[in-house]
């Protein structure tokens, strides 16, 4: 009797791994192209230019109605101290003029070694402060910035898009 040749499982484990890769690669750039894209609800259309000839009444336009998205850029503000009363006051004052709209999604970055508890005692003012800006469907999360000074924190603010915006 002959004995029977081994077969090479190394070669099939690499084109097994190679193939494996490609789909995870495929699956991040398909990802990344469709986080890319605007918003397809959102009136992209060119607004038409004041026409000479008179009209003698306006008609009035549609309200631009479609899904909410959230801010590419966003909005911050810093405070610092350790009185609840003063971080009411700074985040009041610093959301002040995004009075009407309504947050998103809310980055907290505290500065020094202990920032994360900061940045999360600030996250917990922030309903407190604004609970209109604020609300139920506001997600925060808590960082720390080793080059911030402590007791302070650096607050970014991606705020919902309006429909048509």
């Amino acid at each position: 009797m002959s004995a029977r040749p081994r077969r090479r499982t190394r070669g099939l484990s690499v084109v097994v791994l190679a193939g494996w890769l490609f789909a995870d690669l495929l699956l991040v750039l398909a990802l990344v192209s469709m986080a890319d894209r605007p918003d397809p609800m959102a009136d992209d259309r060119p607004k038409p230019t004041d026409s000479p000839s008179p009209s003698p009444t306006a008609s009035p336009s549609p309200t631009p109605t479609g899904p909410q998205g959230v801010s590419r850029t966003p909005e911050q503000f810093r405070v610092k101290g350790n009185d609840t009363d003063s971080l009411l006051r700074q985040i009041r004052s610093g959301t002040e003029k995004w009075r009407g709209r309504t947050a998103a999604m809310v980055l907290t970055f505290g500065g020094s070694s202990g920032g994360t508890a900061y940045a999360h005692r600030v996250n917990g003012l922030l309903a407190k402060a604004r609970p209109e800006m604020f609300g139920g469907r506001t997600a925060t999360d808590d960082f720390h910035d080793l080059s911030e000074s402590p007791q302070s924190a650096v607050v970014r603010v991606y705020f919902f898009t309006r429909p048509g915006e």
